[in-house]
Parts: structure tokens; sequence; C-alpha cells
């Protein structure tokens, strides 16, 4: 291993960051779907919930009563939408990142092939 070249240290090094980063945006969107399947479950139940039920909010460490459950409906759609738009995001830089990490893969597995044979 002492005798790769800087150029492929320096990929090699590429690569197992990016597969670092490939790991934490991973991280973020199952963590974002969680949050989107969670919010989508509150309202589903809100919008079961007769309209002079009594409803809570929460409010940092507070729950507060809501005069309507229409606010908050809107409220918990606004998340969804948010959600989704940034689930998408994650979606595309995650592809991105899986294209250049093939990329990767596949230039090392070659320069490393090529280093054996010398």
């Amino acid at each position: 291993m002492n005798n790769i070249s800087p150029q492929l240290q320096n990929q090699i090094a590429q690569f197992q960051q990016l597969q670092q980063q490939m790991q934490s945006v991973l991280a973020q969107k199952y963590q974002m779907e969680a949050q989107l399947k969670e919010v989508e479950r509150t309202l589903e139940q809100l919008e079961k919930t007769a309209e002079d039920a009594t409803i809570y909010r929460n409010v940092g460490s507070l729950l507060i009563k809501a005069e309507s459950k229409t606010p908050i409906i809107d409220e918990l759609e606004d998340s969804v939408e948010t959600l989704g738009i940034r689930i998408k995001a994650i979606d595309r830089q995650e592809k991105q990142m899986q294209e250049r990490y093939q990329s990767l893969q596949q230039s090392l597995s070659t320069a490393l092939q090529g280093q054996e044979m010398v």
C-alpha cells in the first residue's frame, strides 16, 4: 500500500469521504420520511376528529388549547408539503452522490488493478 501514488491516495480519501456523506444524507432522508409519516398520521386522525372536539397543540414544552382544528390542519398540510419538497431535494442529492460514488468506485478499481500489475 505504501507504493500507491499520491493521486490514487487522494481518490481513495475522496471515496471514503463520499461514503460518509452518503450515509449522512441517507440518515437525513430516513428521519424526514419518518417525520412525514408522523405528520400524515396526525393529520389523518385530526380530520377524523369532530369539529367541536377539544384539541391541544404543542408549543414548546406546553400544551395549549386550540380554538379550532382548521388552523392546525392547515399547519400540518404545510408541513407535509415542506417535508415532501425536502425529501425530493435529498433524493436528487442522493442520486448525484450515487453517480459520483459509482464513477469513483470504477476509477479506483481500474487504478488499483493497474497498480497491482506494476
